[in-house]
């Protein structure tokens, strides 16, 4: 098993910064996949960056986010610039294992961005 924590949510005002971390504890190893989804209220769950062998932005993030991901650490950050008022969303933390097809998904953090 696979446990996920975030860190770093909170509220900024529209063109402002965030930074969230995750670190993975327990059975990390094989974990081939790491990133970010959110979901926003009243709206499904949507990619936002992960990183593997191949890193993936949503074209709604792409130029602002940032995702990094530290192996060793079992950590993966996402660093957002220019926020806007449409990324208020719950952010959580994804991790994939490859070989199982298991998926792995944090409690998440409530990102407010207000115009």
């Amino acid at each position: 098993q696979v446990q996920l924590v975030e860190s770093g949510g909170g509220s900024v005002q529209a063109g402002g910064s965030l930074t969230l971390s995750c670190a993975a504890s327990g059975t990390v190893s094989g974990i081939h996949v790491m990133g970010w989804h959110r979901q926003a209220p009243g709206s499904q769950r949507e990619l936002v960056a992960i990183t593997g062998s191949h890193t993936t932005y949503a074209d709604s993030v792409k130029g602002r986010f940032a995702i990094s991901r530290d192996i060793a650490k079992n950590t993966v950050d996402l660093q957002m610039n220019s926020l806007k008022p449409e990324d208020t969303a719950v952010y959580y933390c994804y991790a994939y294992r490859w070989a199982s097809g298991s998926e792995y998904w944090g409690q998440g953090t409530q990102v407010t961005v207000s115009s």
